[in-house]
């Protein structure tokens, strides 16, 4: 069986970071499926979802990462072609990723303890974002 919903969330932009472990975990336990995987995608080209440990350390590692991969003050084709100045917030969506697959077993994601799932907004402005989650298995 396959159970799809949406989770719409606001963002600020510029490296936003969203917990949203309980409400992909909201949709594993509505869905009545007691093992599987659940995938969460962001249908956006500046926003990606990965798992980090969910706290104000690693929030901090982890924008401070994303500035020395893929910088804001360096030139980026695309803001040339639409003059949108997120070149950067594009670059570094692709690398984090749109998507995460988790399995989960007896209605409960295998996430670590220490693991949490995030949304991870790019963009240069604040945004409406969508995740879709999809929950399959039986």
């Amino acid at each position: 069986m396959v159970v799809t919903g949406e989770i719409s969330l606001h963002t600020h932009g510029d490296g936003d970071i969203l917990d949203i472990t309980a409400k992909v975990e909201k949709f594993v336990i509505d869905s009545k499926l007691t093992n599987g995987i659940v995938t969460v995608f962001v249908n956006g080209s500046t926003a990606g979802v990965t798992t980090i440990e969910f706290e104000p350390g690693v929030v901090a590692d982890f924008q401070k990462l994303w500035e020395r991969l893929a910088p804001k003050n360096i030139t980026y084709d695309h803001d040339g072609r639409w003059g949108d100045g997120n070149g950067y917030a594009h670059v570094r969506a692709s690398m984090l990723g749109a998507s995460l697959v988790v399995p989960f077993a007896d209605r409960k994601m295998t996430l670590g303890t220490w693991q949490q799932i995030i949304l991870v907004d790019f963009d240069n402005r604040p945004r409406q974002r969508t995740v879709i989650v999809q929950v399959m298995g039986e």
